[in-house]
């Protein structure tokens, strides 16, 4: 068969199973049992496009974009299809359908909720977090007492839970978004200590050698040569505790904070049993998330051009 004609079919498969879920009433899979076949034909239809998409050489810059978005798109269609289809309870999976209305119908309350949970506590508790952790950083790569006694403390910090630090700080800096901020202070500080420390540590002695022949001075040193080199790392501790920052606010909530906050929407409505709106604000998050890692990722791309691990993927 053409992979024009084949094509055809697997969109036609597509298109099928969109309708079928618009038009079907609640538990149509329990009246169709058969009709779940073309659900996995759908499926299998989605699987062979994306495959073909990702087979594209770089020359086809503006389709590889859509290759997560339709395989996203396929996970929301099975989501839908399988909640419907089996009149599956909303408190236990509510249809992305009623999701989307959710967090539609409540978008003031929700953009509320995402000032105070970001743009309050993320923000301030990242930026305090990461640039206290670079400064020490950069002053205990000269000081090995700072190393030896910052490290194992670091190690001793990782594997303390965010629920035991979190009531805390919350006794200490109060109910609002202070304490939330000091929670991710202590979240992002080691790994961005960590990452710079081993960054800057990483090089290369005949840099180092040439730059005290040359008699550089001590800014000159850190900014053209140690700072290059430990980009990559500290990239990797900025992206780390993207995520690490915005987990740590929402879980800090559930400890104490103003009628208002991600966490403090998700466990209202938890117990609640208002499903849908607890899943729009995960959806807040997960976009607030997503955002924040693809904004530094795109910064690192633009800083680190000349990195090998760029010009490999770049060239190949």
């Amino acid at each position: 068969m053409p992979n024009k004609l084949k094509n055809i079919l697997y969109i036609a498969f597509i298109v099928s199973q969109i309708s079928l879920v618009m038009v079907s009433e609640q538990g149509f899979y329990d009246a169709m049992p058969l009709s779940v076949l073309l659900l996995f034909a759908s499926a299998y239809s989605m699987a062979m496009l994306l495959g073909q998409l990702t087979s594209l050489d770089n020359t086809h810059k503006l389709i590889k974009p859509l290759i997560p978005t339709l395989f996203a798109f396929m996970l929301i269609l099975t989501w839908e299809s399988i909640v419907k289809g089996y009149a599956i309870s909303p408190i236990l999976m509510p249809a992305p359908s009623n999701i989307f209305h959710a967090l539609i119908s409540n978008i003031p309350m929700l953009w509320a909720d995402f000032k105070q949970t970001y743009l309050k506590a993320v923000l301030a508790g990242y930026i305090i977090g990461c640039l206290s952790g670079f400064l020490v950083a950069k002053w205990a790569v000269s000081n090995k007492l700072l190393q030896d006694a910052l490290m194992p403390l670091g190690n001793f910090m990782s594997a303390i839970p965010i629920v035991g630090i979190a009531p805390i700080m919350v006794m200490w800096f109060g109910f609002d978004w202070q304490s939330k901020a000091a929670v991710i202070v202590i979240m992002t500080f080691f790994p961005m200590f960590i990452n710079t420390l081993t960054g800057l540590q990483s090089t290369d002695a005949l840099h180092q050698d040439l730059m005290h022949t040359y008699a550089s001075k001590k800014s000159q040193i850190f900014f053209k040569n140690q700072l290059p080199h430990a980009l990559p790392f500290i990239f990797n501790a900025l992206k780390l505790n993207s995520a690490l920052a915005l987990i740590g606010a929402i879980v800090a909530e559930f400890f104490g904070t103003p009628i208002v906050g991600m966490g403090f929407r998700i466990s209202t409505e938890v117990g609640r049993m208002n499903m849908d709106l607890v899943w729009a604000t995960i959806v807040v998050a997960a976009i607030a998330g997503s955002l924040s890692y693809g904004a530094l990722a795109l910064l690192e791309k633009s800083l680190l051009f000349w990195h090998p691990s760029y010009r490999d993927s770049k060239n190949s």
